[in-house]
């Protein structure tokens, strides 16, 4: 899907409303979240590669946390949504 942000899937079944936008830069996914509800979190963060959430994902894991950052940064659907353009 696209809108005047960009590229976007919802990444979220339970918040539909909920957007994760995908940009390719320089052959680097990266992602950026938009949320209705909370619409200082598209200004507070910036573009994420892909790279910098496995590693956050490697630091959580570490942490022994059962939280997973990547359960929202699909790489496979916005790789196949940029391909689409």
């Amino acid at each position: 899907m696209k809108d005047e942000r960009g590229i976007y899937y919802t990444p979220s079944l339970q918040d539909p409303e909920t957007r994760m936008y995908v940009r390719d830069n320089n052959g680097a996914v990266e992602f950026r979240l938009w949320n209705p509800i909370h619409p200082e979190t598209w200004e507070k963060h910036q573009w994420l590669p892909y790279e910098v959430i496995e590693m956050a994902a490697a630091k959580y894991r570490e942490r022994g946390t059962d939280r997973n950052p990547l359960a929202l940064y699909d790489l496979d659907i916005a790789k196949k949504l940029l391909s689409e353009g």
